[in-house]
């Protein structure tokens, strides 16, 4: 998993079906313990996170997992919305 930034959202009219009824969203990866931006991704949105919301993203195989039945074509899912982060 991964910390993330939401810079914006991605509007698509067609896409597969698997990912009808979620948003897309573009976002900033973040370097661990930073605020340095890594990897800019496309990541589709299962929790209602909204632009500046800083998330949780699953990248890869596990991306699938949260998403019915698990087919959808992606390999970046917002899985959570970060309140706060403490690093020491």
């Amino acid at each position: 998993m991964r910390i993330a930034k939401i810079i914006g959202n991605v509007v698509s009219t067609r896409k597969d079906e698997n990912l009808v009824g979620y948003s897309l969203m573009v976002i900033q990866v973040l370097k661990p313990g930073t605020e340095e931006v890594q990897d800019e991704l496309v990541a589709i949105d299962t929790v209602g996170a909204g632009v500046g919301d800083l998330v949780l993203v699953a990248l890869g195989g596990a991306a699938r997992v949260p998403l019915h039945p698990g087919k959808a074509p992606v390999d970046a899912t917002i899985i959570g919305v970060i309140d706060t982060v403490d690093v020491r």
